[in-house]
C-alpha cells in the first residue's frame, strides 16, 4: 500500500516524497509552483527552523526555505520507508 497524500510541513527531518500538487490561494500557488513544486518532483524536508519559523527544503539540487504555512499548502505522498 502507498503512503497518503499530506501536508510537506508534515513530514519529518530529512524524509523524502514527491509534489502531488499545491492547495493555496492563487497567488501562492503560483509562486510555489514557479520554485518548483510542480507534481511528480522528487522533494526532501531538510530541517525546521526553531519556534514555528521557516522550513528548508531540497528540490531539484537547491535548498530553499518556505514560511511553514506555504510548506502547510504543498501536498506530497511520502517515500515507502524500508
Amino acid at each position: 500500500m502507498s503512503p497518503s497524500i499530506c501536508a510537506l510541513s508534515s513530514l519529518a527531518p530529512g524524509q523524502r516524497a514527491v509534489v502531488c500538487g499545491v492547495e493555496a490561494p492563487e497567488e501562492i500557488r503560483i509562486r510555489l509552483l514557479e520554485l518548483g513544486f510542480v507534481p511528480g518532483t522528487p522533494v526532501e524536508l531538510v530541517r525546521f527552523a526553531p519556534l514555528g519559523g521557516p522550513v528548508e527544503i531540497h528540490l531539484r539540487g537547491s535548498h530553499l526555505t518556505l514560511r511553514r504555512q506555504e510548506a502547510e499548502a504543498v501536498r506530497v505522498r511520502p517515500e515507502a520507508t524500508a
